[in-house]
């Protein structure tokens, strides 16, 4: 069973491990150590609901339901589209952002923050591709399948908990206006990539 978890953990850690929408999103807002717990947990613990889903062999309802993917295809890629550029003009503007990192970093409303997290961990076909396809294919193969999922959803667990809150020990580096305005274009050219890859696919 240690094997499963292991390996669980080990191909879940790297799935996640590439900077994404998702992950950028965190970084940010871990940077910002606004609302860090509840982002890092609702990212979480939606990897979690679909890392079980893939095990538990829900991935076969997408072959009976073939026109789900084009819709959360086309509509990720929207989201992806709109919040890029929002980024973008936060880092054209600048300003904006720097006061972000002060004294005022909890001034953004929970709820609207969760549904921003949620629309790009949810929206985005790839975060399917990996968890409910993916992991769901591997870990029937595996002799202890809940324990491989287990090990997938720590994997999880650990990446956006550490992402979230070891994004604090940048902060003197995103004191200054011109590195906020870095991130807030790299985070904006990032979901640009990912939505022109949606698209494309």
């Amino acid at each position: 069973m240690s094997a499963s978890l292991f390996s669980g953990f080990a191909l879940g850690f790297s799935l996640i491990l590439a900077i994404g929408a998702q992950n950028a999103f965190v970084l940010r807002q871990g940077l910002r150590r606004q609302h860090v717990f509840w982002i890092c947990l609702t990212c979480a613990g939606s990897d979690a609901v679909l890392i079980y889903a893939g095990v538990l062999g829900v991935g076969s309802l997408t072959q009976a339901l073939p026109g789900i993917e084009a819709i959360m295809r086309f509509g990720g890629a929207a989201f992806l589209i709109w919040y890029g550029a929002r980024s973008l003009l936060a880092a054209w503007r600048g300003g904006a952002v720097l006061e972000a990192a002060g004294q005022g970093n909890q001034s953004a409303p929970l709820l609207p923050v969760l549904a921003t997290v949620l629309a790009l961990t949810w929206l985005n076909p790839h975060v399917y591709l990996d968890t409910v396809v993916l992991l769901g294919t591997i870990s029937a193969q595996d002799p202890a399948p809940l324990i491989f999922g287990l090990g997938a959803v720590l994997a999880s667990f650990t990446f956006f908990f550490s992402l979230g809150y070891g994004a604090g020990l940048l902060a003197p580096v995103f004191a200054k206006p011109r590195s906020w305005q870095v991130l807030e274009a790299v985070v904006g050219l990032t979901m640009w990539a990912i939505a022109a890859n949606l698209l494309l696919i």
